[in-house]
């Protein structure tokens, strides 16, 4: 009787993606290069490859570069702003509060990140403003409605917006152990100079 011999496993099939699920697997690989990079400086070739790709393989499903960085761009703002979104049940000034601490805290959590995706030299591509400032957007207009604002104060809580991002990130770069003031300070104070800023508007 011959003894029976199990044959060696064949290669592993490798799943084939959707087009849909290829893009969202890019995507993803290059969400997670720029935490160490800008946004310019993604290497296609090294995304591609991580993919199992080809670098040609890769341009079927981006066209361009622009399209990849821009689809990239357009995934963490999502990002963001599905993070920093507010409780719509909190009262309006506690929802103010709640996006605010959340922003805060997703830039002192990977401020780096952040950096190289807002305000690398990528910024200055007019497609990625266009998907900067549909961010900037969702977020004022959150704040309009949680406070039953008019569409009239909408360029105050903007530019307020631009001001908590600065004072933000300037407070993220310190030594975690001399900041000089803490995280609910820093939200305190944020709310504070909005309400600030629309009474000298006369929106409240």
């Amino acid at each position: 009787m011959l003894n029976s011999v199990s044959e060696p496993p064949g290669p592993s099939r490798r799943t084939r993606l959707t087009a849909d699920d290829r893009r969202r697997q890019l995507v993803g690989i290059g969400l997670a290069t720029l935490v160490e990079k800008p946004i310019q400086d993604l290497p296609l070739d090294e995304v591609a490859t991580e993919a199992g790709i080809s670098r040609g393989l890769l341009f079927h499903y981006f066209p361009t570069k622009r399209d990849f960085y821009r689809a990239c761009v357009e995934a963490a703002g999502r990002r963001i702003l599905r993070t920093t979104a507010p409780d719509p049940a909190l009262a309006a000034r506690a929802q103010v509060e709640q996006m605010v601490g959340l922003f805060v805290d997703q830039i002192d959590r990977r401020r780096d990140f952040y950096l190289s995706l807002l305000h690398g030299t990528g910024a200055a591509d007019v497609s990625l403003v266009e998907v900067y400032d549909g961010i900037w957007a969702v977020a004022t207009t959150r704040v309009l409605d949680a406070l039953g604002l008019p569409v009239t104060s909408r360029a105050v809580v903007h530019a307020w917006w631009a001001y908590i991002e600065d004072r933000a990130l300037a407070w993220s770069a310190g030594d975690p152990a001399r900041r000089g003031h803490d995280r609910n300070e820093i939200v305190e104070h944020g709310v504070a100079a909005l309400e600030a800023l629309l009474r000298l508007d006369g929106a409240s």
